[in-house]
């Protein structure tokens, strides 16, 4: 396949990348608070749960293959045929949702667009090596990451305002219309790149694996993995659960909550931003394993904060070590993987962030039905400890040697003989 090399960064597909990306989370994040809102009018809680699940599920599910998809067939087709699949099922949604007022065409669509979404999540993630250096690829990164970080912030009530103001086709139009602005990036970005030679007797099932085979094999990413996977396990609950139910039990006001969340999203925000400039200077030990250890201990004071402003203090101060943490994770993990499996190497890492969300809240909502909401979340703190150490344990993980290249002998010389 196709690569560049380049002396530092290719801004301009970097930035095209990144700007497409901005376009399409925005316009998911809108229609995810719009088909929400939509779900809550047709049939309450149940209707939100039925409509997470059939997101969520296909999603996780399509990302195991997703890797080797984009290994065998190369991230160009994969992104372009699959993006365009996305605009055609968001813009046929917006038809048949004008017209009914019923719940499963919302299911159909949040089915078909998170298996849609798992398909083309590794093939996203394998972009950014090839058009930034490798000691600048933490700048592109941090850069992808302020994109990850704005999405939420614009796109949620940019999906209010249009529930409000018109009806739900509205808002998959909107969705198909940002689609189709990712697809025009994409289709430039990849511009040049060659479907890989394909292997004989190489299947898609077999090549699924790939993805556990490297975290076998490979230490490295295994040590990332789980660095990945402990602070994605720890963190998801407080966040998602915990903080509005420790909010009400100290009496504080459901503004309290958006406050808190605000510094947090203001804080990684911001160090995303000093990222994209200064992050290659900041040694990897410093990122992985103290910005972990940072993050850790922000998680155990959050719980023992005594008032709004305190929390919301130290929300800001665990958003900063977040933007420095989470792209220094996804910039070793893409250093480390062998080019012909960054794939398969990607979708593990989504998987780490994606599938560890239902189980810490279903892990720990438990729990806390005998700790407490505080105890919980401070047993979440000691949890999180556990990534740095596995931070650590990676890098000191001895490199995986490169491929030893193939020599040429002439056809009458013994060895070939």
């Amino acid at each position: 396949m196709a690569t560049t090399s380049p002396a530092t960064v290719h801004w301009g597909k970097v930035g095209a990348l990144v700007g497409g990306q901005a376009a399409v989370q925005g316009g998911s994040f809108a229609l995810l608070i719009a088909m929400n809102w939509t779900a809550v009018q047709l049939g309450g809680t149940r209707a939100v749960t039925l409509l997470m699940l059939a997101a969520t599920v296909p999603r996780a599910l399509m990302l195991i293959f997703g890797g080797a998809v984009s290994d065998i067939l190369g991230p160009r087709i994969v992104l372009l045929r699959a993006t365009s699949a996305r605009v055609v099922v968001l813009a046929a949604g917006a038809l048949v949702v004008a017209g009914t007022d019923r719940l499963w065409p919302l299911a159909l669509v949040a089915v078909v667009e998170g298996s849609l979404l798992g398909l083309t999540g590794p093939a996203s993630g394998v972009l950014l090596p090839r058009f930034a250096a490798r000691e600048h690829l933490a700048r592109a990164n941090s850069l992808y990451a302020m994109v990850l970080r704005v999405a939420p912030i614009a796109g949620a009530p940019a999906g209010a305002w249009l529930i409000t103001v018109g009806h739900l086709w509205v808002a998959l139009a909107v969705a198909a219309g940002s689609c189709a602005v990712w697809l025009v990036c994409a289709a430039y970005v990849t511009r040049g790149f060659a479907r890989p030679r394909r292997e004989p007797g190489v299947s898609l099932v077999k090549r699924s694996g790939d993805g556990i085979r490297l975290l076998r094999a490979r230490p490295r990413l295994r040590w990332m993995f789980l660095a990945a996977f402990t602070m994605d396990l720890a963190f998801s609950w407080p966040a998602e659960v915990a903080l509005p139910l420790l909010v009400t039990e100290r009496g504080w006001g459901v503004g309290a909550v958006g406050l808190i969340l605000a510094c947090f999203g203001a804080g990684a925000l911001g160090s995303s931003a000093l990222g994209a400039a200064f992050a290659h200077r900041v040694p990897l030990f410093v990122r992985l394993v103290l910005g972990g250890a940072g993050l850790a201990a922000g998680i155990v004071a959050m719980a023992l904060m005594p008032s709004v402003t305190t929390l919301a203090a130290v929300a800001a101060g665990v958003g900063v070590l977040s933007g420095i943490n989470g792209p220094a994770i996804v910039t070793f993990y893409q250093q480390a993987a062998p080019e012909g499996q960054m794939g398969a190497a990607m979708s593990t890492l989504a998987l780490a962030g994606i599938g560890t969300a239902p189980v810490s809240i279903a892990l720990f909502s438990t729990v806390s039905l005998g700790l407490g909401v505080e105890r919980t979340w401070l047993l979440c703190g000691a949890v999180a400890v556990l990534s740095p150490v596995f931070a650590l344990c990676a890098l000191r993980a001895p490199a995986a040697a490169p491929p030893a290249p193939a020599v040429s002998l002439p056809d009458d010389s013994p060895a070939t003989v």
